[in-house]
Order: structure tokens, then C-alpha cells, then sequence
């Protein structure tokens, strides 16, 4: 997969720094005002260009204005695009340019602190099921069953998440990214169906 990776974002290596600059800027404008799914292709492309463009110091040069709707992130100078996963609680939002901590949780909006941590802490038994030891899967009998209830529950929590969450931190942000799959229990993109 990094392999796979390294060669979609070759087409971002050609871009010299202003053509890669203003890139991201307009793709920003576009991402303004909505909840992006991590998997969305639209994303895909960004965090491409945004990880070269961290790596090439493109927002702090000022080398393009960001829309003017973004903040600057703490972390990086970049425009604070955050993204929502379920490390919330000790990650905060990261950032999508340098995925540092661009948020933490404390500083949150405060009406949004409780049913943001209600739901973490719900999501962390769920997902602890796929790093059950060794003494924890013989205790738990059929432990494949165990693991495919935990994958359904994380499906639920993370529509959960992405209905009524994740959309009331557009309040306070231009545009947020949610993490919209779980690899270790084995929860993928195509399984999280939005009502």
C-alpha cells in the first residue's frame, strides 16, 4: 500500500511549490462547509499534496492565500482542516497537513465536549476487541463471533458519529474529515452506510 501510495502522489512531486500552493488552496474552497468522509477520493488527493506541502513548508512560505474561512492550526501554520477519529480523547482533532494534535479535546467547543467523550468512550471497548490478548479471546469462547459483533457495533458507532457529531463541529469549522473505517476490526468505508 505505501508502494501504491508513493506512486498516486508522484503527480504532486512534479508541481513546483507555487502551482502545488495554489493546488491546495482551491481544493480547500471546496472542501469549505462540509463533512468529508477520510476514504472520499477528493480527500485522498489532498492529503497527498497537503503531506508534500507539509514536507515542503508550502504554508508557512504564504506562498497562496488560504479561504479566508480557515484558521491558521497551531501545529503547522497550515489552514486548519481537522480531522474527527476515534483517538479523540487523547489526540483531539489532528490536522490533515502534519496530523499532529491541531485541537485538543479540552479545547473543544464546550457543548460538544460531553457527547463527543460519551461516544469515545463507548467506541474503546468496541475497538479493544481486536487487540484482545491471547487470555482474553480463550475467556471469550468464540472469539470470531466476539470480533464480528465489535466490527457491527463499530459500524453503528461510527454512522453514530457521523450523523450526530461530527456535522455540529461545521459550527466552529470550516470543514471537518471523519474517520470512516476501522482496520483493525476490519471495518471498511463501504461498510458504513449514511442514512
Amino acid at each position: 500500500m505505501d508502494r501504491l501510495w508513493k506512486e498516486y502522489g508522484a503527480v504532486f512531486q512534479d508541481f513546483d511549490d507555487l502551482t502545488l500552493a495554489r493546488w491546495m488552496s482551491q481544493t480547500l474552497g471546496q472542501l469549505s462547509g462540509r463533512a468529508w468522509r477520510l476514504s472520499h477520493p477528493l480527500l485522498g488527493a489532498y492529503r497527498l499534496a497537503s503531506q508534500l506541502g507539509h514536507d515542503r513548508q508550502i504554508w508557512f512560505k504564504r506562498m497562496a492565500t488560504a479561504p479566508p474561512a480557515y484558521t491558521e492550526a497551531s501545529c503547522c501554520r497550515a489552514p486548519l482542516l481537522p480531522v474527527f477519529t476515534r483517538d479523540i480523547l487523547d489526540a483531539g482533532l489532528t490536522c490533515q497537513h502534519c496530523n499532529e494534535t491541531a485541537v485538543v479535546f479540552e479545547e473543544l467547543p464546550e457543548e460538544l465536549q460531553e457527547p463527543i467523550k460519551a461516544w469515545a468512550e463507548q467506541y474503546a471497548p468496541v475497538h479493544r476487541v481486536a487487540h484482545w490478548d491471547d487470555a482474553e479471546r480463550k475467556q471469550a469462547g468464540n472469539y470470531d463471533g466476539k470480533l464480528e459483533d465489535a466490527a457491527q457495533k463499530a459500524e453503528q458507532l461510527l454512522v453514530k458519529a457521523a450523523t450526530n457529531i461530527v456535522p455540529k463541529l461545521l459550527d466552529h469549522y470550516p470543514a471537518i474529515i471523519w474517520e470512516d473505517q476501522d482496520e483493525c476490526l476490519e471495518v471498511r468505508p463501504e461498510d458504513i452506510e449514511l442514512p
